[in-house]
């Protein structure tokens, strides 16, 4: 497959994804009162940050995997069985703990447990095609998905449980792993089986995982115990409004993806900063336009996106706009960062991980939901200049500094400047 055309399926597969489940979110909200859509959305939110962690720990080593052919597909057949196995040895425990719970939100994530080998399975396929270098099967297998996912929600009628609703979007994914197996096998058959190296010590993931817990999982947890210690609705309302924001999620994506290597082209380090800045000003412009464009929207229309959940989600719009602006900010500062020098990019996400937090529950204490909103923009502002301070600092001191070609050697990697 030539460059272009897998850069293309690859962005096309990023953007179902996406879109996947910006539209069960979009589904649910339709389908339920906002009492149940806030259950849907805390189990959601659960399997949000498990999906995060498992990408960490075994999508993000495998697309960075090198050596034999052989090695490589067996490397990716390996990673596939691991997720089955752990998803499988994590579901388990959850489904009987929660069927011994009474309530909606324990019947949600026994439905969770019960389906988590199936969506976290067909996750880790994606990777291992992108590995192959075969972006178009991971693009079968997420069109499929999209298609059956959307098929069965369509079907449900209004006012449908939380577990209900959990449960078809679960199920409705099976056949895009059985076709993405199927083909996977066709690669991948007779290569070596060795999930077990994925615990060994040394493992790159290890590391992968520490970035995603500070970097995003500490944010969608302190949102969750919000809803669990406070008001149940914060995590409806917050999640409704950033459902709102999803295709700017999937350009925040693929410029963390494509950017790097990107970058990494350009002459000296100069030019590369002044590209992520111009890169930061498009993305920050898309972001306000979009959040004008919400604002106008009208209410009946509003409403036709997100049900009963699209008033508190429109309250939020100001708060959420601004905050994906200095996303998009932060986001160009990140990859600037990890082009200079990739050492200094763990010790930002730590520090604002946690500020963030501060700022969403006291502005929770201070303003309610409208409050937490405001805290988490504030969270992102702050990250966005402390990156850019420290993008200019690098910048003074290496200002012509040449491209470093990565380490063509095989085993396993280290990351680079492009892969941190």
């Amino acid at each position: 497959m030539r460059a272009r055309t897998a850069i293309a399926c690859s962005v096309a597969d990023q953007g179902v994804a996406a879109l996947t489940n910006i539209l069960v979110l979009v589904s649910a909200a339709r389908l339920s009162t906002v009492a149940d859509f806030a259950r849907f959305s805390a189990v959601y939110l659960v399997f949000t940050i498990l999906l995060g962690v498992c990408g960490a720990h075994i999508g993000q080593p495998l697309v960075l995997r090198r050596g034999g052919d052989e090695d490589v597909r067996g490397a990716c057949r390996s990673a596939v069985v691991f997720t089955l196995l752990a998803a499988t040895a994590l579901g388990a425990p959850l489904a009987g703990i929660c069927l011994l719970l009474p309530g909606a939100t324990p019947a949600a994530l026994l439905a969770l447990g019960l389906v988590l080998p199936v969506v976290l399975g067909q996750d880790t396929m994606r990777y291992a095609f992108s590995t192959l270098h075969l972006p178009h099967l991971a693009l079968a297998g997420d069109t499929l998905r999209l298609l059956s996912v959307l098929g069965a929600l369509a079907v449900q009628p209004h006012g449908a449980s939380a577990a209900r609703l959990v449960a078809v979007w679960g199920l409705a994914t099976l056949p895009a792993l059985l076709l993405s197996a199927a083909l996977l096998h066709r690669e991948a058959a007779g290569t070596p089986l060795r999930p077990g190296g994925l615990l060994r010590r040394g493992y790159l993931g290890r590391r992968f995982v520490v970035e995603f817990g500070v970097g995003n999982a500490t944010a969608q947890l302190s949102v969750l115990g919000l809803g669990t210690v406070g008001n149940p609705l914060v995590v409806g309302a917050l999640r409704g409004a950033t459902t709102l924001f999803g295709p700017l999620n999937v350009l925040f994506g693929s410029a963390t993806g494509f950017g790097p290597p990107l970058l990494g082209r350009l002459a000296d380090d100069r030019r590369r900063v002044r590209a992520a800045a111009v890169l930061a000003a498009v993305l920050a412009a898309t972001a306000a336009a979009w959040a004008t464009a919400l604002a106008l929207l009208p209410e009946p229309a509003g409403r036709r996106l997100l049900g009963d959940t699209w008033p508190t989600a429109a309250a939020l719009l100001p708060a959420t706009g601004s905050q994906y602006a200095a996303m998009a900010v932060g986001t160009c500062g990140l990859l600037a960062l990890r082009v200079l020098d990739p050492r200094t990019t763990l010790a930002v996400q730590v520090v604002f991980s946690l500020t963030a937090v501060v700022l969403l529950a006291g502005g929770y204490a201070l303003g309610g939901v409208p409050g937490a909103a405001w805290g988490l923009c504030l969270g992102s502002v702050g990250k966005a200049l402390a990156t850019w301070v420290r993008v200019a600092r690098l910048a003074r001191r290496t200002p012509g500094r040449p491209s470093v070609s990565a380490d063509p050697a095989p085993g396993p990697v280290r990351p680079s400047a492009a892969d941190s």
